[in-house]
């Protein structure tokens, strides 16, 4: 028989405790964080930043728009409230559309979008997801993908594998490094990494010695490669964050190298990393799902002495 003595046990507690922290837990990660979007502020100043030159970018990035989660009025949502902060440049690092049934077509996103206002511009590229989800693409081998093609159509510039000086008085370049799943990459590792130092390098060809470049990857783990010293600052996303983060523990992390790249600010050899936890969510059981890594608007204030607002 359950006494009363055996039901308040220190066992029969801690279990008890367990079980309901466990399911608060599930549903705070499937029905609430996903749903609020934060805003994240790096003020910082890289070696080699033009002095006396600030910059405030957003980065968007990893949509993975649906319905469920990150829906037509929720991006129309992190539009406004982007705008409202008054980025000089926006930059959008791919994954616009989700890998569930009935996701928001990318010319919806495209369109949407399009109402960001900045004054000296909005700068796309795509991820392995804009890739993965294009099946025509696939089997030609080769873009331009539909997220490629619906991003031009409202007049997005698309800088994959180039560059763009931006409209400032101080020579400052933006470039866009092609996503790890490009069809044609090599396998093995040695390869690959001599393979995306290579492609970066003809990117940055039209840089003139000595000019700053701000590199666009997906993917951060070209931050671990011997990167050109022009490129003062890279801007990713792809991890999520890890998605699910637990006093910085995550049990999945799309990276080489793990928690090395996961989320934030980093630094190595005098270089600076940013790498955002996007905005839209991977489904777990048929639900969106976060925990300890919400989805999020980045601001990067460069050359600025002191932290933005949201």
């Amino acid at each position: 028989m359950l006494t009363r003595r055996a039901l308040i046990s220190r066992p029969a507690v801690t279990g008890v405790l367990a079980t309901a922290a466990t399911v608060l837990s599930a549903g705070y990660a499937m029905a609430f964080e996903p749903y609020h979007v934060q805003i994240a502020t790096y003020p910082l100043t890289p070696q080699g930043w033009p002095p006396d030159l600030q910059l405030r970018i957003a980065v968007l990035t990893d949509f993975h728009a649906h319905p469920r989660c990150m829906g037509e009025a929720e991006m129309a949502a992190v539009v406004a409230r982007t705008n409202a902060l008054a980025p000089d440049v926006v930059v959008l690092l791919g994954d616009y559309g989700s890998q569930e049934p009935g996701p928001v077509p990318i010319e919806t996103v495209a369109s949407i979008l399009r109402g960001l206002t900045v004054p000296r511009g909005t700068y796309a590229i795509q991820g392995n997801h804009d890739w993965g989800d294009d099946r025509e693409a696939r089997r030609r081998g080769h873009g331009p993908t539909r997220t490629e093609r619906a991003l031009r159509a409202v007049g997005i510039p698309f800088i994959e594998n180039t560059t763009v000086r931006l409209d400032l008085p101080i020579p400052l370049w933006l470039a866009g490094l092609e996503s790890e799943a490009t069809p044609g990459q090599p396998r093995s590792e040695q390869e690959y990494n001599r393979y995306r130092l290579d492609t970066l390098n003809r990117t940055l060809n039209d840089v003139p010695p000595g000019e700053p470049v701000i590199l666009l990857a997906h993917e951060p783990d070209i931050f671990a490669l011997d990167l050109d010293r022009r490129i003062v600052l890279t801007l990713s996303g792809h991890t999520h964050g890890g998605q699910i983060r637990i006093l910085g523990w995550s049990p999945w992390i799309p990276s080489r190298y793990g928690r090395r790249y996961a989320y934030g600010h980093i630094v190595e050899q005098g270089r600076d990393l940013v790498v955002s936890a996007g905005l839209g969510s991977h489904f777990v059981a048929g639900r969106p799902l976060r925990m300890g890594a919400p989805p999020e608007i980045v601001i990067v204030d460069v050359g600025a002495a002191t932290a933005a607002t949201s």
